[in-house]
């Protein structure tokens, strides 16, 4: 008989956020499908009430909390600590949590503590009535592989937009604390604040429904023999801005500024998309001056409709890659867009 431990983390205001919910849609799932499961909830932060009431109809058994100032901040010695406590009070065998920064960074050495084994980044979970099997992507994002695993516990940390969301009513339940303690050692580190960008300066948006990819070919010269680049950038944060639309970019492009090229200043490599950057999950994406080559197109891999813009007929992203390619100069195509969205 499995025990399922749904692990999380919770946010500044205490409640869970999507990718949570996503991995307890999955934790749900495995409970409904596996014969004889026991489910319970482990959450930890500074006060994991409120996550619990959110949470209250999941069907758990059990919900177990960690809660307090010393686990408020994503630490590695802290979280570590309590996830261990969280899974040892439960005697979980599959422990299911989201694949956020902060429990990729932990979980697998809490795994190491209790002598199981873990998977990070599992795009799939599936059960029959006696056995649970993960699918994951290897080789940067070109080779998918399912396997399941003996060892237990097991951990499994679920890709944010990979499963559906978790949803049913709030309600008031008990959550049975778990008692840590944590040694002076395991406080040295402190998080002094977060710094983030003004809301009009924010170019990554996980949750947007549109990713928009700039290209090398919007800081080449255009048809009047000069570059642009100052338009380009205009023409792109109008978008963004009109839209709420995410931005991603081409390696290409993210490299130029390395090799004293000009560049699109709000461009850094968190914003690079393929084989060595990001693969976003984004419902609909647009790339604009790029030519579709397979090291970009890889981490395309998730986005469902995919249009581009290019003035190459006979680019890669013609050759099946995009399901529409307008044959066009973008900065017309952009502009007319925005003046659209505008109006």
């Amino acid at each position: 008989m499995e025990t399922i431990l749904f692990l999380a983390h919770t946010e500044a205001d205490g409640t869970l956020a999507p990718a949570a919910l996503e991995a307890l849609g999955t934790a749900t799932s495995l409970n409904t499908s596996l014969a004889n499961a026991r489910f319970i909830v482990g959450l930890l932060g500074e006060n994991v009430t409120p996550a619990a009431q959110q949470i209250a109809s999941c069907g758990a058994a059990k919900f177990l909390g960690v809660s307090g100032a010393d686990f408020a901040p994503a630490r590695y010695a802290s979280d570590a600590t309590a996830a261990a406590a969280l899974c040892q009070a439960a005697e979980a065998t599959l422990v299911v949590a989201p694949a956020t920064s902060r429990f990729n960074r932990c979980l697998p050495g809490v795994a190491q503590r209790v002598g199981g084994r873990a998977d990070t980044h599992v795009t799939q979970v599936r059960a029959t009535a006696d056995q649970v099997s993960v699918s994951r992507w290897y080789y940067r994002q070109r080779m998918e592989g399912t396997h399941t695993r003996t060892q237990r516990p097991w951990f499994i940390l679920v890709d944010p937009g990979t499963h559906p969301a978790w949803t049913g009513a709030a309600a008031t339940v008990a959550v049975e604390p778990v008692a840590v303690t944590l040694e002076d050692a395991a406080k040295r580190t402190t998080v002094t604040g977060f710094r983030t960008p003004a809301a009009d300066a924010q170019t990554i948006r996980p949750d947007a429904s549109l990713l928009l990819v700039a290209g090398a070919g919007w800081t080449k010269k255009q048809a009047d023999g000069q570059t642009h680049v100052p338009e380009a950038e205009q023409l792109i944060l109008d978008f963004l801005r009109l839209t709420r639309a995410s931005l991603g970019s081409t390696k290409s492009l993210v490299d130029l500024g390395g090799e004293g090229q000009a560049v699109l200043s709000f461009l850094s490599h968190l914003n690079q998309i393929g084989q060595t950057g990001a693969t976003p999950r984004h419902p609909k994406g647009l790339s604009t001056c790029c030519h579709g080559e397979e090291p970009h197109t890889v981490g395309w891999r998730f986005i469902n409709e995919r249009r581009a813009i290019s003035l190459d007929p006979n680019c890669s992203w013609a050759r099946g890659k995009a399901d529409v390619l307008y044959v066009a100069d973008a900065f017309a195509v952009m502009r007319k867009v925005n003046e659209l969205l505008a109006a």
